[in-house]
């Protein structure tokens, strides 16, 4: 199955709602360098989305959750038996960006965004003129 499905990049909201423990998913992000592992966990019983799919930091933070439009079907690869590594790619004025590989593919920053740079007023990590990946292959 390796290289059957291409890497991807996917949005990661939520990041303004406190998580449950009290932790501050703004401030767990900020902790975030680009390229670090990041945990997708599939929430069946979260009562808003049955679908959701829940984003943790290497410390297991809670950042977001992926944006609806994706995690139904990142949900449906994961149940079919696919792995899935992601990895921090970034964060924008308004959300946060992941990089995704499929079956055994390790994840990479993709060249044609900017890494990262830091915001000098705010110190965060900035790269607007990153711009996912629209569409993708159906298995």
């Amino acid at each position: 199955m390796a290289g059957t499905l291409q890497a991807m990049s996917l949005a990661v909201v939520g990041a303004q709602h406190p998580n449950a423990d009290g932790s501050d998913r703004r401030f767990e992000i900020l902790l975030c360098p680009p390229g670090e592992a990041i945990e997708l966990r599939p929430e069946p019983t979260n009562k808003h989305d049955p679908l959701a799919i829940a984003v943790y930091s290497a410390r297991g933070v809670q950042i977001g959750y992926l944006s609806a439009e994706r995690c139904g079907r990142i949900g449906q690869l994961m149940r079919l038996g696919h792995e899935v590594q992601a990895i921090f790619q970034g964060m924008t004025q308004d959300g946060t960006w992941i990089r995704v590989a499929f079956d055994g593919e390790v994840p990479e920053l993709p060249s044609s965004s900017t890494v990262a740079s830091r915001d000098p007023d705010h110190g965060e990590f900035v790269d607007d003129r990153f711009y996912p990946d629209e569409e993708w292959p159906d298995i």
